[in-house]
């Protein structure tokens, strides 16, 4: 069957969806009396089949290794309590067939042969649907809850964490296809002696053992990863499968688009082999105005009074619960040294220069006429896609086709009914257009992410 193309020539390229279970953010809108728990496996297991059902690729799972604080206190907006990653991915494993299961692991806080074996566990316990999204921990806050504290500077994130997967990937090879074989008279046994020996010498890792874990359905668990520095497009060039991008808009899109999947020559990869996908918010309406409507008030529920002077104090390192948030800016600037008023809070170390920021929020605060919490609406951003279903479909496409991503994975703001509306509505329209699957290509994540198998490890 010949690949269909655009008025353009080019190929047509089949877009990529995923669902993220919103977990500790200003996304959700916790009021709503549709929301439910995040706790509760019921909720996981409504937004797992409803990925499903819309043939999504996965669903991925964040992880917090810390809750926030906010002046000593844990802050407004976190779910008090959150379940353990792969506990929650194998308990979905159990009710889905077809659904990757993404966890985002620490590579910072972990050891490579536990994070291993775990995923090559889910990954038998799914029939290779497994997929890790590697990320670092920049903060000595929250190294606090773990033996080794703070102790690893900013710029060996990245040296641990590349040395962290190669280490893991030498844990999933040291085992072939082959070296269990069934025998029927006693059952399965080893067919190779050395089956799951490894040994490993380098910075950050000294280990040498076996494996217990023989080689799972996809060999590795596919590979995410997050990082938007210079050094994490890099680490995701020459290791990743694909990336979880904050990059939606179009320009922005196009612009990180071309400049990863450039990295890849470097390292001999080709532009097929890593997938780009940007997280993405979504309002539907009857109409492009019903959803415009709706959306700006799905930010003044993400954005209360108390959560602006929340996310003010991120900024400014000061108590601000004085300032009244339907008034102006505080005319002081932020404190200078650590953030002790946001612990563990991303968007603290995002503003690199807290006095610049505030000098330009000001300005722009005076020039629209803007009180704190609605210059706080406007800096915090705006759902990725607002309008009719039609709309959305058409704007999703157009991504896709502009090179901007590869597909996206959708950030709802009510859990865990938040995707049905796209389920029901944007999903067949993608369909009709012949950009988006009906069934599912195969039986692993790499078959439905077009993604090929690692290769098997060399005879012994």
């Amino acid at each position: 069957m010949t690949q269909p193309r655009s008025t353009s020539g080019k190929p047509v390229k089949q877009v990529h969806l995923a669902a993220h279970f919103p977990g500790v953010n200003n996304t959700t809108v916790w009021s709503d009396p549709e929301a439910g728990s995040h706790i509760d496996f019921a909720s996981f297991e409504h937004f797992a089949l409803t990925a499903e059902r819309a043939k999504f690729d996965f669903l991925f799972l964040a992880e917090g290794l810390r809750l926030r604080e906010q002046g000593g206190k844990i802050y407004d907006l976190d779910v008090v309590g959150r379940p353990d990653t792969f506990t929650v991915l194998a308990a979905l494993g159990a009710v889905t067939e077809h659904l990757g299961l993404t966890g985002t692991i620490n590579s910072t806080f972990n050891e490579p042969y536990e994070v291993a074996r775990q995923f090559a566990s889910l990954d038998h316990l799914t029939g290779g649907r497994a997929a890790w999204n590697v990320v670092t921990s920049w903060d000595a806050f929250t190294g606090e809850n773990f033996r080794r504290g703070g102790f690893l500077p900013q710029d060996r994130r990245y040296a641990r964490a590349k040395e962290f997967l190669a280490t893991a990937n030498e844990l999933f090879d040291s085992w072939r296809r082959d070296d269990l074989v069934a025998d029927p008279a006693t059952g399965v046994f080893l067919r190779d002696a050395r089956a799951g020996a490894f040994e490993h010498r380098g910075e950050e890792f000294d280990i040498h053992g076996r494996f217990n874990v023989p080689r799972s359905p996809q060999g590795r668990p596919v590979i995410f990863q997050a990082g938007d520095s210079d050094e994490g497009r890099e680490f995701a060039a020459s290791s990743a499968d694909a990336i979880f991008s904050r990059h939606a808009t179009l320009d922005a899109g196009q612009a990180f688009y071309t400049d990863v999947k450039d990295r890849l020559a470097h390292h001999g990869r080709r532009r097929d082999e890593l997938l780009i996908l940007p997280a993405a918010t979504f309002v539907l309406g009857d109409t492009d105005a019903d959803a415009r409507e709706k959306a700006h008030e799905v930010r003044r529920q993400q954005v209360s009074g108390a959560t602006a002077i929340a996310y003010l104090e991120h900024v400014w390192n000061r108590d601000l619960s004085a300032y009244d948030p339907e008034g102006p800016l505080p005319d002081i600037d932020p404190a200078p040294g650590e953030n002790t008023v946001a612990r563990g809070r991303a968007s603290v170390r995002m503003h690199r220069d807290p006095v610049a920021v505030a000098k330009e929020w000001r300005e722009r605060a005076e020039a629209e006429h803007l009180s704190i919490r609605e210059l706080v609406i406007e800096t915090t951003g705006r759902q990725s896609f607002v309008g009719s279903p039609a709309t959305v479909a058409e704007t999703i496409n157009a991504f896709v086709q502009a090179d901007a991503s590869d597909g996206f994975i959708l950030v709802p703001h009510i859990t865990p009914g938040g995707l049905d509306g796209f389920a029901d509505t944007v999903v067949p329209l993608l369909q009709e257009r012949g950009v988006y699957r009906t069934d599912y290509a195969g039986t692993t994540l790499r078959d439905n992410l077009g993604l090929a198998d690692p290769p098997e490890p060399p005879t012994r």
